[in-house]
């Protein structure tokens, strides 16, 4: 049955179907709505206005005149002809003034819309210049701003295909206070040259082209470091950063880079750091304090009073500073032998707190040989790995585990079957058979069921990886499968008593705090791990090579092992002494962590680069940080 319309209701929708007519009606409705309130106010002041003309048609005009002058009509009385002309030379009037109000409004708006934008050219000299807008940006940003720290005056410039205002309120919530470094942000394509000159990438310090989320966005990568080629011509200029997802326009990358380019291939540096970590938990806390800006640093130093003097003698030489390589002809080298000389163009690299905090101060005689321990190698061991799920780094991770792999090593793979096959899993491994073994069970990681029957106690270490992004996800989709499959494994730790060794991979650093694990236990954030390491060249294009021998699977590498390796357990001596063992064993040792109670956050135990002088009782538990070969 219809339903009967109100009188109301009936006015609503007509006075909604005369408005939807256009501006016409709109402008009648004004007007109308004008005249309802002005011509009564008019006559109650008329009429109660004791000058006002005594007669009906003057009263009357004398309203028409009020009315017209307060709607700019002219108001002007007399025959109807003279009335009527008037108003039109009110109207015309108005509507010249109107459409020259709004012509001016509009320019004007247009202007600071643009101004709103940043479409003026960055006046900044030394600054650094960010490419780019990925889930680096506010790493990178907040580090560079960390690194301007002891500068009087610093600038960041970001440029990217987003609307200024948006970037700018983003970065302030994320990265907070910026001191007495300046954000300036720029809105267009980093791929246009015009554009990316608004940066003024030429008087800049740095560059750095972040990579994208999508990773078959890289050849946009490669068209913006064309354009900033480009841009800055073929003569010398700021060292430029980029990093791409694929292995596959890594090269074109450098290519486009030129000889002041520095490439980096994130994927590939996301699994050596994974697979490192797996085989030597605790790894990512050390490479966390050392990528960021604030504790202690990879720095180049140089003191006239050390040339002659062999490398092992440097070791010592530094109270508050860790010796870890040289830097000669340009070409960086970790731990060299111990006997290697210093020569007058060599420069020492070492960790410390900042680029003037390397003081020469021989620290030998606080070292106690009589706690040292005597020098025992282990032998390699097979090694049982399970990775739960798959994405694209996975053939990259079971690489590194193959290439350092002894004969017996397994790695056991469970992911969903619309991720990976058993084909993909063993052609992952082929390369490395027969001394690694590769098994393949489909099943879903977020179920109790089907990790209760992988007898996970039997693994020495769990690598949970989630699956890659799909057009129309949610970025925190991955994660949050991550989450659920931490939970189903924290269940497991409870049942059987054990803490369980998991490496975690996780794309937003927000979400390490909700996972059911260990403050210490090893995630790897590995937007956040590229963006400190592109900080961290961009600072220093001599670093990049250190990180890329640090990441390898050859050369020296950094490692955690038992303290009882170097000197007595429950015996208290200096740091220095902890130093003295490891040159014996040709390693540069670095820091420490302890296991105990005071190893909470947020240092979960890591000290890198303590005080020579610092003196502990070292416990069978703790472990000591060297780079060393592996």
């Amino acid at each position: 049955m219809a339903r009967s319309v109100s009188l109301k209701g009936r006015a609503r929708y007509w006075f909604d179907t005369t408005l939807a007519r256009g501006t016409p009606a709109l402008v009648g409705w004004l007007a109308l709505g004008c005249l309802v309130v002005v011509f009564p106010v008019s006559a109650v002041l008329v009429w109660t206005d004791p000058h006002a003309p005594a007669s009906r048609s003057g009263r009357l005009a004398a309203i028409w005149r009020l009315t017209g002058e307060t709607l700019r009509l002219g108001g002007a009385t007399g025959p109807l002809l003279r009335v009527l002309l008037s108003v039109l030379l009110a109207l015309v009037a108005l509507v010249y003034v109107s459409t020259l109000v709004g012509l001016i409004t509009t320019g004007l708006t247009e202007r600071l819309t643009a101004l709103r934008r940043g479409h003026s050219t960055v006046i900044e000299q030394g600054h650094s210049v960010v490419l780019g807008w990925s889930e680096q940006v506010f790493t990178v940003v907040s580090e560079l701003v960390a690194a301007d720290a002891n500068q009087r005056y610093g600038a960041v410039a970001v440029l990217a295909d987003r609307d200024k205002t948006t970037m700018e309120e983003a970065l302030c919530r994320k990265v907070g206070t910026t001191g007495r470094t300046r954000l300036v942000c720029r809105s267009g394509s980093p791929t246009n040259p015009d554009l990316l000159a608004l940066t003024n990438p030429g008087a800049a310090s740095s560059v750095l082209v972040l990579p994208h989320d999508d990773p078959s966005a890289d050849p946009e990568v490669v068209k913006t470091l064309l354009a900033l080629r480009s841009a800055l011509g073929e003569d010398e200029g700021p060292p430029v950063v980029a990093a791409v997802r694929d292995d596959r326009y890594r090269l074109a990358a450098s290519l486009a880079a030129g000889t002041r380019g520095i490439v980096l291939e994130s994927d590939a540096i996301t699994a050596r750091l994974i697979a490192q970590c797996a085989r030597r938990p605790g790894l990512s806390l050390v490479y966390r304090d050392l990528l960021d800006f604030a504790g202690d640093e990879f720095y180049l130093t140089f003191d006239p009073a050390l040339i002659g003097r062999s490398f092992g003698d440097t070791l010592l030489a530094f109270t508050t500073s860790s010796v870890v390589g040289l830097l000669r002809d340009g070409r960086p080298t970790l731990n060299p032998p111990p006997q290697t000389m210093i020569g007058p163009g060599d420069r020492l690299i070492v960790i410390t707190r900042d680029d003037d905090t390397a003081r020469h101060s021989d620290c030998s005689g606080l070292v106690d040989e009589s706690v040292m321990t005597p020098w025992q190698p282990a032998n390699a061991q097979p090694e049982r790995v399970l990775i739960l799920g798959w994405n694209r780094r996975a053939p990259l991770i079971v690489e590194q585990f193959g290439r350092c792999a002894v004969h017996g090593s397994v790695i056991a793979v469970v992911a969903d079957h619309k991720e990976v096959t058993a084909e993909q899993v063993r052609d992952a491994g082929s390369d490395f058979a027969p001394r690694l073994t590769m098994t393949f069970r489909p099943g879903d990681v977020t179920r109790p069921e089907t990790l209760r029957c992988l007898e996970i106690d039997s693994y020495d270490s769990i690598v949970v990886l989630g699956p890659d992004p799909v057009p129309g996800q949610q970025p925190d989709d991955a994660d949050n499968r991550t989450l659920v499959t931490l939970l189903v494994l924290h269940l497991l730790e409870q049942e059987s008593g054990r803490e369980l060794p998991v490496v975690t991979e996780m794309t937003d650093d927000r979400n390490r705090t909700l996972a059911p694990i260990s403050p210490g236990a090893d995630v790897i954030i590995s937007g956040k791990i590229i963006g400190l390491l592109m900080t961290q060249i961009s600072q220093n294009r001599h670093l990049a090579a250190v990180f890329d021998e640090l990441f390898s699977l050859t050369g020296s590498q950094i490692h955690l092992r038992p303290a009882a390796s170097y000197v007595l357990p429950d015996c208290e001596t200096s740091f220095a002494t902890v130093v003295a063992a490891a040159r014996q064993r040709g390693e540069c040792a670095i820091g420490y962590r302890r296991h105990d109670r005071a190893a909470a956050v947020p240092d979960h135990g890591v000290r890198i680069n303590p005080d020579k002088g610092e003196r502990r009782r070292w416990s069978d538990r703790d472990e000591v940080v060297v780079i060393t070969q592996d």
